[in-house]
């Protein structure tokens, strides 16, 4: 049975900007997913929400509704079978987190967060205990002015709470992927499809 590497992009990004990263790091034998957020984002390209609150704001009752809106929406192209390892960049990573509040959590093997955070990080952490352990790898710069990097220490020890193999890479960049670092996440996605 084929597994799916699901990458999903961060706000003002796209499905065409997303694919050549997911294609880059792939698992062999693995099909990639990328997706279009359901809303146009008025500066260009899409969004899995929009609000001009800082990252460090919890969300509120709009953005929620937006969110479950998102995480419905990719549910819903989901291949039916096969593994899953989830994925996304900024906003992307916290809806491919917030898969795991869903029907689809039993099939995910693997969460790549990038430059992310929780979206409700206390539904997750009760979640997470009911799930069986699996595997998260978490890159986030020291100097993302976007989303902090304690909110990155934060949803890694909600993981590390319910026992879950958590790999961590910090770099000294900014809210981006550090391509510096592409070995440990391929050796990553090497051991989670083993």
């Amino acid at each position: 049975m084929v597994g799916h590497f699901v990458m999903l992009h961060g706000m003002t990004g796209s499905a065409d900007k997303m694919r050549p990263l997911a294609e880059k790091f792939c698992p062999s034998g693995w099909e990639v997913l990328v997706l279009d957020a359901p809303f146009p984002h008025p500066r260009g390209g899409f969004a899995w929400w929009i609000r001009d609150a800082p990252a460090t704001e919890y969300l509120d009752n709009e953005t929620l509704s937006q969110l479950q809106i998102s995480v419905d929406f990719v549910v819903g192209n989901l291949p039916t079978d096969g593994p899953i390892i989830v994925g996304g960049f900024s906003q992307g990573g916290a809806v491919a987190q917030e898969l795991l509040l869903t029907e689809a959590a039993e099939r995910i093997v693997g969460v790549v967060v990038l430059a992310s955070t929780a979206a409700r990080p206390l539904i997750l952490l009760e979640k997470l205990c009911e799930l069986p352990s699996q595997r998260l790898f978490s890159m986030h710069g020291e100097r993302d002015a976007i989303v902090p990097m304690k909110q990155a220490d934060e949803y890694t020890r909600l993981y590390e709470e319910a026992g879950w193999d958590v790999t961590k890479v910090r770099h000294q960049k900014g809210h981006m992927v550090d391509l510096g670092s592409e070995d440990t996440l391929h050796d990553w996605l090497r051991k989670t499809v083993q």
